[in-house]
């Protein structure tokens, strides 16, 4: 009998606005590491635009399922979504602090249109 096997989906982005997805199928009881694994056995024999460089990046990835961070020997379930979230290049909180500098005190959107005789903020 043949043994079963679950569908998984990895998907990644190198950079902003590229984003690669592919679909693979591994034995019930696979790993993070092995379904990453057999998705670049996959891009490597298909004729894709991905060099070897880009594929080593992933190892070097944070791993993750559905959106939540997860280990390299996480085990898979069918329909899961493998997720390899590349590092930030900039804290969130420090960009948006940024943003708000460089918008000006009077001129932000929150704080444009407020109405008259209300209190600064509101």
């Amino acid at each position: 009998m043949a043994e079963p096997l679950i569908d998984i989906t990895v998907c990644w982005s190198l950079q902003a606005r590229q984003i690669h997805e592919h679909s693979v199928r591994l034995p019930v009881g696979a790993t993070l590491e092995a379904a990453v694994d057999a998705c670049m056995a996959l891009c490597q024999s298909s004729d894709q635009v991905l060099t070897a460089a880009d594929l080593s990046k992933l190892k070097f990835m944070q791993p993750g399922i559905w959106g939540r961070k997860a280990e390299w020997t996480a085990a898979l379930r069918s329909g899961d979504r493998v997720e390899l979230y590349r590092p930030l290049q900039v804290d969130p909180k420090v960009a948006r602090r940024q943003r708000f500098k460089r918008q000006g005190k009077g001129r932000t959107v929150l704080f444009a249109n407020r109405k008259s005789g209300s209190a600064a903020g509101y």
